[in-house]
Formats: C-alpha cells, structure tokens, sequence
C-alpha cells in the first residue's frame, strides 16, 4: 500500500478515537468506484471507504452524499437490515487532508459469488428492495424525465488520440449506442409517475451474506427513484445479465420478493424495458475514466476495463430482451 494513504489512515483512526492500528491495513477488493480498506485496531475491526477523489469534485456531490445519508437513517429505523456508517464528530463522513472517507463497523460474512446466486437469495434480495421501495411511495404529479445526452462522436475524436483501442471500439459501436441510448429515453418517458427511497446500487456486491442473513453495504447510492426502474433493472443484475447468464427464473424470484413487499399493481414492466439500458451512463463514466479523468493509472487501466465488459453486457441484454419481455408479461402474479 502506498505509504501516502497509509499515513492517511493512521491520522483518520486517530481523529476517530478508534485505537490504534494493531496490523497491516489491508485493501478490500469488489469496488468498481471508490478503494475500501481492513483496519485492525485495538477496539475493534472496521471498513474504511476512501471516496473517489474525482467522484468528490463534482459539483453536487455534497448534497448528494447528505441526502444519502439521510435516508440511511431512515432505513436504519425501518429495520431494514444495513450496515450504516458510522458517526464521529456529529459527522459520517470525514475529511483528512481533503480526502474523504466513511468508516464502518467491519460486517461478517462474504458477497455471492455472481456466478452462484440462488433463486432463494434473488427472492430474498427482491424483499428487501420492496420493503424500501414501501416506506414511503408517493405519485407525483409530473415525471420529470432524465434524458440522456451522450456525445459518442466526440469521445471516438478524444479517444483517437489518447487510447486508439477503446477509440475503435466506441466507432464500430456508435451506431448502437446511440440506439441504446434512444430506446433508454423512450422507456424513461414512459414510466408510471411514481416516487420511492430507492438504492439502485444494491447488486450482488453490496450486500454481505452472513449465514444466509443478507445485509445491505456501501449506500452512498441511496437515493429518491422510480421504483419501477429500479426493480428492473436489479432483478436482472441479480438474475445474471452482469455475467451473461440470465437466469429468467431467477428474475421471478427476485420479482416475487419484491411484489410480496411492495405491489403497486404495476404489470407493464415489458413494456419499459429500455430502462435496461442504463448501462450506457455506466459506459460513459468508465470511457472517461479510460481517457484520464481518474485518480491514478490503476483506475484509468479498470476503466478500460470496464468499457468492454458494459458493451458487452449492452448487447447480451439487446439480445435477451424479447426473452425478457415474454417471462415478465407471462410469469408475474396477476393484479387482484
């Protein structure tokens, strides 16, 4: 580890109170976004999330991170199993040196496997969205609709110059891109007019399995959304599509979790399919990340990374679609 952050740290545990560190600080691997770190100290074991440094320069960012939290609390009292960060100072979130960090209680268990998630726990991940999707519904009178703008001819430009690679990627690609995005558009204009607390990051990597006990981690995420999105697009994180393996029974299961917690009574989830799509923002983040706006070369070399994996993943779902569309048409509990 580099010496810089370890210092960091060391100042960090020291400001908490938490005792000293008692053993090498050792990095957590599983994030695609900020760096978690095991710290050992003489009162206790503790997660220690160091926030993207660029993440942290974003205009809102602040606001969002607080409106985050807020609803963690929420979540906390409605006994919606989480692992909250904790407070020091009357603040969660801590600043060292203008870096920023949240530390955690350090939560046993292990993340699923992707590659070996049961129907059981997709049902059992499909009940905690819906009990959070349930805490406070609300119909809004108007649907304002996140468009997505995505200049892709001007990142296959910048992308000539900086990483050939990804540049004829992006060009060969742009075509569907571009309808990906299209269909992205349609789908979000199309959503009933619904608002919820929602965690639209809560894939099978965040949360920890603690003898079959699920608990929910990393929710800087948390957030207001619609609820229809959300389901959609996570029961089919959890069903298999991030791996290329969609699993349709799966997907049920994770529905029928969440419909037992929360039943609006909407059935045209087929017909909203688009919201699947996503991915494209994803894209764009990672094809930044691969062009050098990112915090080192390690991230700039995930960002690559991930800007073939998400095309790939784009078209598996663009070819799994309409089997996607039949089973939520056919499968799904009928409205009473």
């Amino acid at each position: 580890m580099e010496k810089a952050i370890e210092e960091v740290l060391e100042n960090l545990i020291r400001r908490c109170s938490l005792g000293k560190i008692m053993a090498d600080v050792e990095p957590v691997t599983g994030g695609l976004m900020h760096r978690m770190y095991k710290v050992t100290t003489g009162s206790g074991v503790y997660a220690v999330k160091h926030l993207n440094a660029e993440i942290m320069k974003r205009p809102d960012v602040h606001a969002n991170f607080a409106r985050a939290e807020k609803i963690e609390g929420i979540l906390e009292s409605s006994d919606i199993p989480i692992v909250p960060a904790m407070v020091f100072c009357g603040n969660k979130m801590q600043e060292i040196d203008g870096q920023f960090f949240y530390v955690f209680r350090w939560q046993k268990g292990k993340i699923a496997d992707w590659n070996h998630i049961s129907r059981k726990m997709c049902f059992q991940a499909g009940n905690i969205l819906g009990r959070i999707h349930a805490i406070a519904p609300k119909n809004i009178e108007h649907l304002e609709v996140e468009i997505s703008h995505i200049d892709w001819r001007s990142y296959v430009a910048k992308a000539k110059g900086k990483n050939p690679g990804i540049a004829s990627l992006l060009e060969e690609k742009e075509g569907f891109l571009v309808s990906a995005e299209r269909e992205l558009n349609k789908a979000r204009a199309s959503l009933p007019p619904v608002l919820c607390l929602s965690n639209e990051d809560m894939d099978p990597k965040n949360i920890m399995w603690d003898n079959g006990i699920p608990w929910m981690i990393d929710l800087e995420c948390l957030d207001y959304g619609n609820p229809v999105s959300h389901v959609i697009q996570l029961a089919l994180q959890w069903s298999g599509i991030v791996t290329g393996q969609l699993d349709l029974d799966k997907m049920i299961a994770f529905f029928d979790g969440y419909l037992e917690a929360y039943d609006n009574c909407f059935r045209g989830y087929g017909n909203v399919l688009g919201v699947a799509y996503t991915w494209v923002e994803w894209l764009e983040y990672n094809v930044q990340r691969a062009l050098g706006t990112c915090a080192d070369e390690a991230e700039r070399e995930l960002g690559i990374s991930e800007v073939r994996n998400t095309i790939d993943r784009m078209q598996y779902i663009h070819k799994e679609i309409p089997r996607i569309r039949e089973a939520l048409d056919t499968r799904l509990p009928k409205r009473d």
